[in-house]
């Protein structure tokens, strides 16, 4: 097994995570992109949150993916290839490969934290894939470090996670698209969505009652202070969680508690809150079954299969090309 780094110039290098802050909280309402939610800090607190028993995303899928492993790489050519979006700790990926790890050639692992990527890779390396590589990036940067020359067997995209609900609707259908350019003839994108459930289970999944998802959502502040000079106070910032019914996501906000100004010194930038303004700093759409088909036929893939977990609300679509 050989495992290869592959560097992208990091999409979240200060100079760049700068530009984004001044442009971002200038906006109305004012928001910073969740993307930066995942520096070595973000990511560790990611990695808790799914732990947590009021986030059923990561056992859900974990267990769709033990259950149907075989069934989902079945149909694809070997020698097999598998290329995941947003990897994380690597878990999920090795999962499906402790079920179902014949003929599987080259695994590439794609995240914007590098800290994620130095965790999958130690994940993986004890399940013997022939050749691991890890590309430090944005989901477009993986994307265009795929193979597109002649190779045999097939590719399989892992997009999982429900990171595709981190996307508004037309950034979503945009990133499917380009997803599917970059396949070809005999390769498959497995999509996982969390779906709509109760207005109850959905707020407990972002306002963990331990604070959990709380502390993840300042670390995105302490990362501006941290990297570009920020003087953002953490504790007059609170965490709100709110389900947007009519938009079908569950947003994360921070609310400053009292009249304040904060200074950016790395974006040149003085922003003056009111009491009770907001920073929105994620959202994360919710599905149904039958809507992540009707995405992934409009992307131009076609509809292979989909497993369903109807008690967690959860589903694993295989598209196919």
């Amino acid at each position: 097994m050989t495992a290869v780094a592959c560097p992208i110039t990091p999409l979240d290098g200060r100079q760049i995570f700068a530009l984004a802050a001044a442009g971002y909280l200038q906006r109305t309402p004012r928001q910073l992109p969740s993307k930066y939610l995942y520096d070595e800090l973000g990511s560790a607190l990611f990695e808790a949150i799914c732990r947590l028993p009021w986030y059923r995303v990561t056992r859900a899928e974990s267990a769709l993916l033990a259950a149907h492993a075989r069934d989902i790489l079945a149909p694809l050519d070997r020698p097999l290839s598998i290329a995941e979006l947003g990897c994380g700790s690597g878990d999920k990926l090795a999962t499906l490969l402790e079920h179902a790890a014949e003929g599987i050639e080259t695994v590439r692992l794609i995240d914007i934290s590098r800290s994620a990527l130095e965790m999958a890779v130690r994940r993986l390396e004890p399940l013997r894939v022939p050749r691991i590589v890890s590309h430090h990036g944005s989901y477009e940067d993986g994307l265009a470090r795929l193979p597109h020359g002649r190779r045999d067997g097939a590719l399989l995209v892992l997009f999982l996670g429900s990171n595709i609900g981190n996307f508004d609707p037309p950034a979503a259908a945009e990133l499917l698209a380009q997803i599917r350019l970059s396949l070809r003839a005999g390769d498959a994108l497995l999509l996982g969505t969390d779906l709509e459930k109760s207005e109850r289970d959905l707020l407990l999944a972002y306002d963990d009652p331990l604070q959990v998802t709380a502390a993840f959502n300042r670390n995105l502040l302490r990362r501006v202070n941290d990297e570009l000079g920020g003087t953002f106070d953490l504790a007059s910032f609170h965490h709100r969680a709110v389900w947007n019914r009519l938009r079908h996501r569950v947003e994360m906000h921070l609310v400053s508690a009292r009249r304040q100004t904060v200074r950016i010194a790395a974006a040149n930038l003085e922003v003056s809150f009111a009491a009770g303004e907001s920073i929105w700093t994620e959202s994360s759409y919710k599905y149904d079954p039958a809507r992540v088909v009707v995405d992934g036929t409009r992307a131009g893939f076609g509809f292979s299969q989909q497993w369903v977990d109807e008690q967690a609300g959860f589903a694993l679509t295989r598209f196919t090309v």
